[in-house]
């Protein structure tokens, strides 16, 4: 007997609805079929079935509200095979006249994210593909993903091509056997064409249905977006504000006229889904956040001086080289551990302090800004840190994050300096409710002891969440980094 249990639902959500079964119990299932489809306030998720056999009890029925990792439903050991083939009729269909047909299907692309798009085909229909050769590359709101090939053969058909917007379980295009090419494109067309019939008649998500009674909205002017175009809470939430949110928009002026002359020196360019995201994220930053900035400035003498000393043993030793970022890392840990509301966060009336320190990387890429998380930073030395930062900067640049990476993050430090950005205030990286700007190091005179004398001088910015940040707590971190980097000694002294 197999438990079936919630999966993980993603950062900070705790809790979902079951909006769907698909089985009903004595149903016999396969491994990985779909059992039914939970609904949270941010995403749905569908829960596979962990092991094939016969569905037996199901403990929490449609409309239940289950925390993460609560027991579903049972299944019992059985006949779990027989649906499988019932299931591939399709599949088996394009194979008649040739090798065996393998669906290329998008890959997991990591919690909360539900579509991405096709960006490009590295292969043709008809090219011959080895196994693990590269096919596509989607591109979702936050990340880059590469499609490898599930097998040797000849890539048959493409179903989604460039451009394409597709839900995590679609399938993008299927390889077949040196003679299934020519059978595949027809047999695909009969299982395209059955598919509206089957999804003429849906049942909408219960909490749905509960929440488009008390609105008082028709179903018919709600766009689905779970299995089979049925109906789901967020739905019903989205439409709801549909009206409310059409209000501004004609306040938002078309783009002015432009001059026959300069409008065909312009070009005109779709935004990623990464940059629409970036862009998203940071107004609901400004929009939620009481967003202040405080500034100071640090003398990096004493930090350049212990790096040019020891940078080169460090680096033969650790086989990293020694950077700015391990001691701005150091030193924030340090002042978040005496100012803790810098390292907390807002969650509806509580506030959340976090024991520990998961520092996020700010780095810029091609595909735009990232923000890679060094987890447990507090535990780790100076070597661990510029390894840390070193590899997941590489594979930020490579586009090869995953979505693991860049989740989690208790504070972030953004480095404008290595564009030659002087000052700046920095934007929050929700829920976060701190971040810290490096700028350029440069030369300043400044009065040392009744003397002027030449220093390399940094400006320091912390923005901050004043919601949960006072005043007072915010200089006072930003005083304790520029005395540890002033004095690195205070970081080994733990001062």
């Amino acid at each position: 007997m197999t438990e079936v249990r919630v999966p993980t639902l993603g950062e900070s959500v705790t809790e979902a609805t079951v909006a769907t079964w698909f089985k009903k119990p004595g149903d016999a299932v396969a491994v990985d079929e779909m059992l039914c489809e939970l609904e949270t306030d941010k995403v749905t998720v569908e829960v596979p079935a962990p092991a094939a056999g016969v569905l037996g009890e199901i403990v929490a029925a449609e409309g239940d509200t289950v925390g993460v990792d609560a027991l579903l439903a049972m299944i019992n050991a059985g006949e779990g095979a027989a649906p499988a083939p019932a299931a591939a009729p399709a599949a088996a269909a394009p194979v008649a006249g040739g090798g065996d047909a393998v669906d290329v299907m998008v890959p997991t692309l990591g919690e909360s994210v539900t579509e991405a798009t096709v960006s490009t085909w590295f292969k043709a229909v008809g090219d011959t593909v080895a196994q693990d050769e590269m096919l596509c590359e989607l591109e979702t709101d936050k990340v880059s993903v590469e499609v490898p090939a599930p097998a040797a053969g000849v890539l048959s058909e493409i179903l989604a091509p460039e451009g394409t917007t597709v839900d995590a379980s679609a399938k993008l295009a299927v390889i077949g056997g040196a003679s299934a090419s020519a059978a595949a494109a027809p047999a695909a067309a009969p299982a395209a064409a059955a598919a509206p019939a089957g999804s003429a008649d849906v049942e909408n998500a219960p909490s749905a249905n509960k929440l488009m009674a008390e609105k008082g909205i028709d179903a018919a002017s709600v766009t689905g977006t779970g299995r089979d175009g049925r109906i789901m809470k967020e739905d019903v939430l989205k439409a709801a504000l549909a009206p409310a949110a059409a209000a501004p928009a004609p306040a938002a002026a078309p783009r002015a006229p432009v001059a026959a002359d300069d409008a065909a020196r312009e070009e005109r360019v779709k935004m990623t889904k990464m940059r629409q995201t970036i862009a998203r994220r940071l107004k609901d930053s400004q929009n939620t956040a009481a967003m202040l900035t405080t500034y100071n400035e640090v003398d990096m003498t004493e930090v350049m001086a212990l790096r040019s000393q020891y940078k080169d043993q460090f680096e033969k030793k650790h086989g990293v080289r020694l950077g700015f970022m391990s001691f701005f890392t150091k030193a924030c840990v340090h002042a978040l551990k005496e100012v803790p509301e810098v390292n907390a966060e807002i969650d509806g009336t509580d506030i959340v302090y976090k024991n520990y320190v998961h520092m996020g990387v700010a780095a810029g890429t091609p595909q735009g800004l990232v923000v890679p998380v060094i987890r447990d930073a507090d535990a780790m030395s100076f070597a661990d840190i510029e390894k840390a930062i070193s590899e997941k900067g590489k594979r930020a640049r490579d586009g090869k994050l995953s979505m693991a990476e860049m989740q989690g993050g208790t504070f972030t430090i953004s480095n404008g300096g290595v564009y030659g950005s002087l000052m700046s205030s920095p934007i929050l990286n929700p829920p976060q409710s701190g971040i810290l700007g490096m700028h350029k190091i440069q030369d300043r005179p400044m009065a040392i002891n009744g003397q002027v004398a030449i220093r390399p001088m940094m400006y320091l910015a912390l923005s901050y969440d004043h919601r949960i940040v006072d005043g007072k707590g915010a200089v006072t971190f930003l005083v304790r980094v520029k005395e540890a980097l002033e004095d690195p000694r205070r970081l080994l002294m733990d001062l």
